[in-house]
């Protein structure tokens, strides 16, 4: 039975509106020997708050158990990402890191990407990244970096070693953290007065109106959008001054927060706000409809690959990505429907995926030979993957997608 939590950002009731089941870690990839029965499970199940309007997961899971030495994420495995940080940089490089020594702080720096650019630049920085292989290749390249999560305390320790920053900066990170009060009031400790907090997450518009379900695992507790974040970011002091629309990870915001009075609010965030009033994004009919249409998904791609193998057909899956973890489970879909997985991350090859425990191989496995179809798991780098994989294509073979409806490419 659906059930109410407190939200983590102001306390108010979170009413569920839906549950993706039992499901396990997005990026605990299994060694092929693992014991199954060790295998952590949690209640997957999305709600929003009645006050404040966050979408957020029910449920928490522990960090330690998502972000550790093993976490196999790497931010510059995708060309288009890399260039996608080092034109953020440049940007930043031209307006917010303008004055004399300046600072900036990036929460979750994963493997450096952004910040490097900024190094090389010569900009002071320090990346906080509790995962530490990836920390680790950070530092190699130059990066300074601590290993830590961010939290108040820790941007006390930062504020009192290194001053206040410029710019506090976050990608895919913000969402992943259910302490939100500590984030932000540390962020508020460590920013400059005239100082900008930019972060970029999934947005919870595009995943409505895209049926993107995918984008929804344990990593991604909450699901922002402008009228939430706005909300959240007046609680502790701060305030949204701009948003900007991203193409990266199947449709994101990049906000922009300062203390409360230090900037006046572009037009753009009148303009993201009152299109949330219009699509009624936080209405419950709008969030029940998602649901509906996320079991319409389920229901087509399952009877599709079902119908695949009866005809004979060979489907491999492409992209070991932490979205496939709910596709699979919820789904059902297992070695019998898809026989593996291809995947260029070196630590999730020769394991198998959470759950459903597909085999994962390297990508020259997917052209021993080439398939029939690929479910394209990492459907939000579909442009990029298609144009390296043309040959796939010219021998015959087809895509599978599901994101905003199950289609063949």
């Amino acid at each position: 039975m659906p059930s109410d939590s407190q939200c983590r950002v102001c306390g108010g009731t979170v009413r569920e509106f839906f549950d993706f089941g039992r499901q396990p870690l997005s990026d605990a990839f299994l060694a092929p020997e693992s014991d199954p029965g060790q295998e952590f499970f949690y209640r997957l199940a999305t709600g929003a708050c009645q006050d404040c309007t966050m979408v957020q997961l029910m449920a928490e899971v522990p960090r330690e158990r998502m972000f550790h030495d093993a976490y196999p994420y790497y931010s510059s495995g995708s060309a288009y990402m890399r260039t996608h940080f080092e034109e953020l940089a440049k940007r930043l490089l031209a307006t917010e890191l303008t004055g004399d020594d300046p600072f900036v702080v990036e929460i979750g720096c994963n493997d450096g990407i952004m910040l490097r650019a900024l190094a090389e630049a010569g900009v002071r920085h320090l990346g906080v990244e509790p995962s530490g292989a990836v920390a680790d290749v950070a530092a190699a390249r130059g990066i300074r970096v601590r290993k830590a999560f961010f939290e108040d305390s820790t941007a006390r320790q930062i504020l009192a070693e290194s001053g206040p920053a410029d710019v506090i900066y976050a990608a895919n990170t913000l969402c992943h953290i259910p302490y939100i009060a500590s984030i932000l009031t540390g962020v508020k400790t460590l920013l400059a007065p005239s100082g900008a907090f930019v972060f970029e997450d999934p947005y919870l518009g595009e995943i409505i109106e895209r049926t993107s379900f995918d984008q929804i695992y344990d990593e991604h507790f909450f699901l922002f959008s402008a009228r939430s974040v706005q909300a959240m970011a007046a609680r502790y002091g701060l305030e949204l001054v701009d948003v900007e629309r991203l193409p990266v990870h199947g449709g994101e915001v990049r906000y922009t927060l300062v203390h409360a009075g230090a900037r006046t609010p572009s037009g753009a965030v009148r303009k993201l706000l009152a299109d949330e009033l219009t699509m009624k994004l936080a209405e419950p009919e709008t969030l029940h409809a998602f649901g509906t249409g996320v079991l319409k998904i389920k229901d087509e791609l399952t009877s599709l690959l079902r119908e695949l193998r009866a005809e004979g057909k060979r489907v491999v899956g492409y992209g070991a990505t932490a979205k496939s973890a709910t596709v699979t489970n919820l789904c059902g879909i297992g070695p019998d429907l898809v026989p593996f997985i291809c995947d260029s991350t070196p630590a999730k090859q020769g394991r198998v995926s959470p759950g459903r425990h597909i085999p994962v191989r390297p990508p020259e496995a997917f052209a021993d030979p080439y398939p029939d179809y690929s479910l394209l798991f990492a459907w939000n780098h579909a442009e990029e993957i298609m144009a390296k994989e043309q040959a796939f294509q010219e021998s015959g073979g087809k895509w599978i997608l599901y994101v905003p409806e199950v289609r063949i490419v």
